[in-house]
């Protein structure tokens, strides 16, 4: 049985609730001698009142008939059996080619009833490519620059987010055991396996989006596949102000934070824009400086010329040869850089990034996830204490506000925009406790028609602590960049 006719009675809704009205009473048949009925004159219809009309999912290509699915089982099988010795991933062509050789022999042997047009057949082996090399229907998914994230929840409901949005699909996989199929050719190829033992794993592709599987036991439905789309194209400040996820000041102060060697924290929620904004920052550095970055998945995409990835491994069959990202940050410290850029902090690699920050490697940055400045700041100590050294708390924060000098933070608002919802400069400890100064915020004041948070960037009036370092380097701040805005008129916001 198909895991969708498992589901049915779970997941749809029957279009009827309750039991079904009882039929018209049959009117009784008129006397003989009765005259004629006169038809009664219809009174005019008042104008039908419009009826929304549900939203349609993100595909509307059509699933392949009972026929279509059969003669493509038959294929992949067939190829499978006698022809696995000519697929070479490398030759795209060539796979072409042998599909459509299949696909005609296989229609050439079927009897005139069962011929089909020359669209279907073009559509069958563009199917059988995509599952031969390719993830299956999720290809055409990943091939829409539009579509940032995709969802299989199950084999036959696929979601996808797009434009900020989650939508479901009109695509689907034939059964669990091609979505498997899928699974083990994403993970094998970085050279990680799932399976009973290890029901969940972390893989990227190879344009660098990341994937996360999990597979029964965990997962009670069925394999689950989750991949965050890597964006082709590395973001500019100009886009990021012109989409309305900073202002122009914020982005000067940025851009002069970078330059000058201050240390950042991005911090954020899951899906904020996180690494997305590192990948901008990064493009202010300059040409001239060596950088090294370590990362779980490399997904940093930097424009200079002498960058060194770093990418952490994880345990083997054995439960041997792991490399964490603490391993990497210790390592790269001897590969003499001039800025260490973490991709995120989440465990004890955070004590080793501070002591990286100050000792020298001035500059440097990396992402948390926090939900505000303040938050970022006390879930940095508590992964200092998951170092496993036992340092007071008074210890750690003096670390901490000597080693971080700038905290961003970002968010997915409401409706699916992404924006850097404040800026907040460490200006020390003050009654024990690292002290903040925000410089500039979003302030949200409402909700547009279609679902959309609103709002508007403003300074919050403070000057930065940082004002002799920048001049010191030679940079100058203009003062209008600190200077608050009140709230523009509603056709404004954004």
């Amino acid at each position: 049985m198909k895991l969708s006719e498992r589901f049915d009675r779970r997941y749809q809704q029957s279009p009827m609730i309750g039991t079904a009205p009882p039929a018209p009473a049959q009117p009784a048949a008129p006397p003989k001698d009765a005259p004629a009925p006169v038809a009664p004159v219809e009174p005019p219809k008042p104008p039908e009142a419009e009826v929304p009309i549900p939203p349609q999912p993100a595909e509307q290509s059509p699933t392949l008939s009972p026929a279509l699915a059969a003669a493509k089982a038959e294929i992949h099988s067939q190829l499978l059996s006698h022809h696995t010795a000519q697929i070479d991933i490398n030759n795209r062509a060539g796979i072409r080619r042998l599909l459509l050789m299949l696909t005609e022999e296989h229609f050439r042997s079927k009897p005139p009833a069962a011929i089909v047009t020359a669209d279907d057949k073009d559509r069958l082996v563009e199917i059988l490519f995509d599952e031969v090399i390719g993830l299956g229907p999720l290809e055409t998914l990943l091939r829409d620059p539009d579509i940032s994230e995709v969802m299989v929840n199950r084999p036959e409901q696929i979601f996808v987010e797009r434009r900020g949005k989650i939508e479901l699909t009109s695509l689907s996989f034939e059964d669990e055991r091609s979505l498997r199929r899928v699974i083990d050719r994403i993970v094998s190829t970085i050279g990680r396996r799932v399976d009973e033992s290890e029901p969940m794993c972390d893989a990227r592709l190879k344009d660098g989006s990341r994937v996360n599987v999990v597979i029964p036991p965990v997962a009670i439905y069925g394999p689950c596949l989750t991949i965050r789309k890597f964006g082709r194209e590395v973001l500019s400040p100009e886009q990021i102000v012109s989409s309305g996820g900073a202002t122009a000041a914020i982005m000067g102060y940025l851009d002069a934070a970078v330059r000058t060697r201050l240390n950042i924290i991005v911090s954020g929620g899951t899906g904020s824009g996180k690494t997305t904004l590192l990948n901008v920052l990064s493009g202010y550095i300059p040409g001239d400086e060596r950088i090294v970055t370590c990362e779980d998945a490399a997904e940093l995409r930097l424009r200079q010329v002498h960058v060194i990835s770093l990418e952490s491994k994880p345990q083997n069959v054995e439960g041997r040869g792991a490399i964490s990202i603490r391993d990497l940050v210790r390592n790269c410290l001897r590969m003499r850089p001039d800025r260490i850029i973490v991709g995120e902090c989440r465990g004890p690699e955070a004590l080793d990034m501070l002591q990286a920050m100050n000792t020298g490697h001035d500059g440097s940055m990396s992402t948390l996830h926090a939900n505000n400045p303040r938050d970022a700041m006390n879930r940095l100590e508590t992964l200092v204490l998951l170092a496993g050294t036992e340092l007071p708390s008074r210890a750690i924060r003096t670390q901490i506000a000597s080693a971080v000098n700038v905290i961003v933070q970002t968010e997915r608002l409401r409706g699916g925009s992404r924006k850097v919802v404040s800026i907040a400069e460490v200006t020390g400890l003050k009654d024990g406790e690292v002290a903040l100064q925000e410089l500039f915020a979003f302030r949200q004041v409402g909700v547009s028609p279609d679902g959309r948070a609103v709002g508007f960037h403003t300074a919050t009036g403070a000057r930065s602590a940082y004002t002799h370092h920048f001049r010191s380097n030679g940079v100058e701040l203009e003062e209008e960049m600190f200077a608050p805005v009140s709230q523009p008129a509603a056709d404004q916001l954004y």
